[in-house]
């Protein structure tokens, strides 16, 4: 048996048959197991960025060299998305929503009808949790009539610290293009306001089901989390905001999106090198889809290797 067994179909189960209701000729979900655990992941789009933005720190020359480095276009960038749905012990498990419908992210906000393509319906979610609280993360819960169609017990689990902050967020540190830190303020608030008593917090982590653990990092946000998958022998990490295109092979560098930029590279260096050493799977928000890698260690850098793709 491989590490993760693989298999590029829907997470329904034999009882509730794959229903393919969306045709796109760009693949949007890719499924596998850890264990006995399900996983899919979704592409929500992308975030159509300046490129600078993933190259924060530098000084413009360079800043150049990075962006020369890694072939990145030299203004505009399309940034991966991607949410993760798991099925593990009866729970049926959204981790992060997405942009939804932002004026500000025009090519995100996909998730509605990929989860319906998949056969996925809101009110089989039993919980949500949230590596934290940026629009392109809880987005996709304030589109119109998406609450409406969630059930009333749904559980979303977040650390306390991320809530405590968006009372009175911190964006002195960022490098977010203009009108960013006023979106993302009202953002987290309006989703504060609204799903207030759905609230599960947490102070470090929290088991939402069996081998689903939610672990609170810090760094890119003040409660910002990951999310490990542990079954029958097999690992998975879903490391949110932690890890970007850029930080594998300039650790130290930071995305313009990071509130604690010197925390956020200590917190993604220790995860690279735990990932290198234990040799799990690892996801990404904004690695390329369907972003299943690992991570190896080359002197002191990393290195991405993406899985093959299994049909």
């Amino acid at each position: 048996m491989t590490m993760v067994q693989k298999r590029n179909m829907s997470l329904d189960n034999a009882s509730q048959p794959f229903r393919p209701m969306h045709d796109e000729l760009v693949p949007s979900r890719y499924a596998l197991k850890v264990g006995d655990i399900d996983v899919l992941v979704i592409s929500d789009g992308v975030l159509h960025l300046p490129t600078t933005v993933l190259v924060a720190n530098a000084d413009p020359a360079a800043r150049q060299a990075v962006i020369d480095q890694l072939m990145l276009p030299p203004e505009m960038l399309d940034w991966p998305l991607n949410v993760v749905v798991v099925r593990s012990g009866g729970k049926t498990i959204l981790i992060d929503a997405g942009a939804g419908l932002n004026s500000n992210l025009p090519k995100a906000g996909q998730l509605g009808h990929r989860l319906e393509a998949a056969g996925i319906d809101l009110a089989d979610l039993t919980d949500v949790v949230l590596t934290h609280l940026h629009m392109d993360h809880v987005g996709g819960l304030l589109v119109d009539g998406v609450k409406e169609q969630l059930r009333a017990d749904l559980r979303i689990h977040v650390a306390a610290a991320e809530v405590k902050f968006w009372a009175k967020p911190d964006f002195s540190l960022v490098s977010m293009p203009e009108g960013f830190p006023e979106v993302l303020e009202s953002t987290a608030q309006k989703f504060l306001r609204e799903y207030r008593s759905y609230l599960r917090t947490f102070e470090e982590q929290h088991e939402v089901a069996p081998g689903v653990l939610v672990t609170r990092t810090g760094g890119h946000t003040p409660g910002h989390s990951v999310v490990r998958l542990r079954s029958g022998g097999e690992r998975l990490t879903f490391a949110g905001d932690a890890v970007f295109q850029v930080g594998f092979d300039h650790p130290d560098v930071h995305n313009g999106f990071e509130h604690d930029p010197m925390d956020a590279a200590r917190v993604r260096i220790g995860l690279l090198r735990e990932l290198a050493e234990s040799g799990e799977m690892l996801l990404a928000t904004h690695l390329s889809f369907p972003s299943i890698c690992h991570v190896k260690l080359d002197g002191d850098v990393f290195r991405w290797v993406p899985v093959t793709w299994d049909y």
